[in-house]
């Protein structure tokens, strides 16, 4: 997803005037050059070159492990938000021997690092995604126990989300004496010990929790805050186009409503590449999964693995060419700056999405998408959309181009990573029904 540059403003202290000679010396400068000398030297010291030769603050380090059965859009979205505030972060997997993990509901990640090799390590942050099996096998980690333990007891920021702060922090007995949240389905899971809430994010003390997929943003964005401040965590969340109001009804903007129903096991395909914005692409993947949509993910590059826009190693189903060889019932884009280029420089995946039009079979794009790759190739010509909001100038027509989703036939468009999730529910809608969409908001706490 392309960010909007962040404009910084230079600000130049006052420097006290020196007392003034009584004595009217010639050999002092006009108060006029002592400014000007003055602001030279501001101006000097704030230069490109002054500033580059000045150490940068070492940026905090953060541990997300993940494991087979690790709830995708929950590590995806912690990892993804946190290396947007600058932070280093480090992805664990506690799986022996293997890198890669099979994370729930069919989404394939690739980790930066196995446990062991990273164990020694100092951290700022320990945060664990939830998901089933995953929070179990964190559980059962011993290394991942002991590491986590120690952290803890150096007073050090540690948070959890959905099933693992019952699952893995709370059998630890880290959460013993404190405000604490969960899966609403784990509620009944937290030892007694534990003071159980019903907040969206809690924080008490140095440790974090929270209860689902629907509420990791807002999770990722308090580690933010408590990272590094809420300036910090205000210029993260702007650009990700997050949703004014959490845990409301989502709603979608509509024009020439036509059915979607394709069957009870619509065929759709995800396209990735390096680049692709991996919260986006995860969203989708996940949702329509939990839906039972039958998903293949096809890579664009030259292997399974792309290595996506904040550097989470995401591993598709097939390659594209082989994805090519059968027929969708529907085609999603997501957005990311990098993916959306090579979306649109791909002339055998933009050759597919011509014929899906042309046989007014169902398509979507979402963030850089709808402008980068639709858009130049024709595929948004008669159509109302939207787009990532620093790229509607590309629209031809942006007259609904502020709605969050917008649907038009056969078409579905959406802004960006915040809104990720209504995109993903609003097709779920239309292929399910709205109580299907509703059903899964609920389960994924999103409302």
């Amino acid at each position: 997803m392309a960010t909007r540059p962040l404009a910084t403003a230079l600000t130049l202290s006052k420097t006290p005037r020196a007392p003034s000679s009584s004595s009217g010396s010639h050999h002092s400068p006009p108060a006029l050059v002592r400014r000007l000398q003055t602001l030279a030297r501001a101006l000097a010291s704030s230069s490109p070159q002054a500033m580059a030769s000045a150490p940068a603050p070492a940026p905090k380090k953060v541990l997300v492990p993940i494991a087979n059965g690790t709830e995708p859009m929950e590590a995806v979205i912690t990892i993804d938000v946190l290396r947007r505030s600058g932070a280093d972060v480090a992805v664990a997997s506690v799986e022996p021997a293997s890198a890669t993990v099979a994370a729930a509901w069919g989404v394939k990640l690739a980790a930066d690092a196995l446990l062991a090799d990273i164990a020694d390590a100092e951290f700022d942050l320990i945060s664990l995604p939830g998901g089933m099996p995953g929070a179990s096998n964190f559980r059962d980690c011993k290394l991942l126990e002991n590491v986590v333990r120690k952290h803890v007891e150096k007073g050090k920021l540690c948070a959890a989300i959905c099933a693992a702060p019952a699952v893995a922090l709370g059998t630890w007995g880290l959460l013993n004496g404190l405000k604490a949240t969960c899966h609403p389905s784990f509620m009944d899971k937290l030892p007694s010990e534990v003071h159980a809430v019903e907040s969206r994010v809690q924080i008490d003390g140095k440790c974090v929790t929270s209860r689902g997929p629907g509420t990791a943003m807002e999770y990722s964005i308090v580690l933010v805050e408590q990272l590094y401040g809420k300036e910090k965590a205000e210029e993260v969340a702007g650009p990700m186009v997050m949703h004014p109001q959490h845990g409301v009804e989502f709603s979608t903007k509509e024009l020439n409503s036509t059915s979607w129903n394709v069957g009870e096991t619509p065929s759709i395909l995800v396209p990735i590449a390096n680049g692709t914005e991996e919260m986006e692409a995860t969203m989708i993947i996940d949702i329509l999964c939990r839906a039972k949509a039958n998903v293949v993910v096809a890579s664009l590059e030259d292997k399974l693995e792309v290595v996506a826009s904040r550097k989470v190693k995401m591993v598709a189903d097939v390659m594209l060419d082989d994805a090519l060889k059968q027929q969708y019932d529907l085609i999603l884009l997501p957005g990311g700056l990098g993916g959306a280029e090579a979306y649109a420089k791909s002339d055998k995946l933009m050759g597919l999405i011509k014929k899906q039009a042309e046989a007014n079979k169902l398509y979507g794009a979402i963030c850089a998408s709808p402008a980068i790759a639709l858009e130049p190739h024709g595929l948004l010509k008669g159509k109302k959309a939207t787009s990532y909001p620093a790229m509607w100038n590309k629209l031809a027509d942006q007259s609904e181009c502020k709605n969050r989703v917008v649907v038009d036939g056969n078409l579905i468009t959406s802004q960006g990573p915040g809104t990720s999730m209504e995109f993903s529910l609003a097709i779920v809608e239309k292929l399910f029904g709205r109580e299907k969409a509703r059903e899964l908001a609920k389960t994924m706490v999103f409302v």
